[in-house]
């Protein structure tokens, strides 16, 4: 989620990295660690064991770390507060002549200095401004990451993102990665907008572990949901969703399903071949172009 298992993150590297990249670590080392918790902490009650799946799925990067200061990335810092007084940041990409405003929810691992480079991609090769942002707790974002908390943050973005450009809310194309898409599909679900787009994400956090974990009850037993299953059947604008049919992170069937579910009009790519935490490829940006042209 690069993100689960930013966005889950990223690869096949150590747990407890994130990639230079920006696409984020796996965390299926993790989440095996967390099973075995269950066994553990059932007995003593459920406050650690709730800590302990949230370190599991949000794998924040805070300043320093990585890259903030990027070369030639034509950015602006933005600073806006969630609705709980949450102090956040975030990286603007503006575009001239812009085809679509662009807001990037991206994967549970890293901060805005990983992503800027995903972020500069969008922009330059689709013609859009991009605002990608720090969930709480991420980068220079203060407080801890909760699923509320981070689904608030969104929404503050969003508002700040409209301002900025000067335009409604609803006009604004949400994009999310990984982890990202949960928080996407929820802002979509609940206030609409302009057009979703979902990259590399799932039906539902607890759905992602029982794969992994086949024998244990992770439905049940899992409190974070990012539920966008449930969710998406209230979305009613433009989809696009693509995923990699090699994803070993979040499997390809996962990402099938969670389309399936989706109302029309919408479109799903599939990229041979291709990992959760592989860069996009060239046939992405022709058709992420041609999608906002539709729009």
């Amino acid at each position: 989620m690069p993100t689960l298992p930013s966005s889950m993150i990223p690869s096949e590297t150590d747990a407890n990295s994130v990639s230079s990249s920006g696409w984020s670590v796996s965390i299926q080392r993790r989440f095996a660690v967390l099973a075995i918790a269950f066994g553990l902490v059932m007995a003593s009650g459920c406050s650690s064991l709730a800590q302990m799946e949230r370190s599991v799925v949000f794998q924040p990067a805070r300043y320093p770390d990585g890259n903030w200061r990027p070369a030639d990335a034509m950015f602006e810092d933005a600073s806006f507060t969630s609705s709980d007084g949450t102090q956040l940041h975030g990286w603007y990409f503006p575009c001239e002549n812009r085809r679509a405003t662009i807001l990037y929810c991206h994967g549970n691992g890293g901060n805005v200095a990983y992503w800027a480079s995903a972020a500069r991609q969008i922009r330059d090769r689709v013609g859009s401004s991009v605002l990608v942002f720090d969930y709480r707790g991420y980068g220079r974002s203060e407080g801890q990451p909760t699923e509320t908390g981070i689904l608030d943050d969104a929404r503050a973005a969003r508002l700040w993102l409209a301002r900025r450009e000067g335009i409604p809310e609803r006009q604004i194309v949400l994009l999310g990665r990984s982890l990202g898409g949960g928080v996407a599909v929820d802002l979509a679900a609940t206030d609409g907008a302009r057009a979703l787009i979902l990259e590399s994400t799932f039906t539902s956090i607890p759905d992602v572990a029982q794969t992994m974990f086949p024998l244990l009850p992770m439905r049940w037993l899992m409190e974070t949901r990012f539920d966008s299953k449930a969710k998406i059947e209230n979305y009613h604008g433009p989809l696009l969703q693509s995923h990699g049919t090699d994803d070993r992170t979040i499997p390809y069937a996962i990402g099938r399903r969670l389309f399936d579910s989706a109302n029309e009009p919408k479109q799903f790519l599939p990229i041979p071949g291709g990992d959760h935490n592989d860069p996009p490829r060239e046939a992405y940006y022709r058709v992420l172009s041609a999608f906002l042209d539709t729009i």
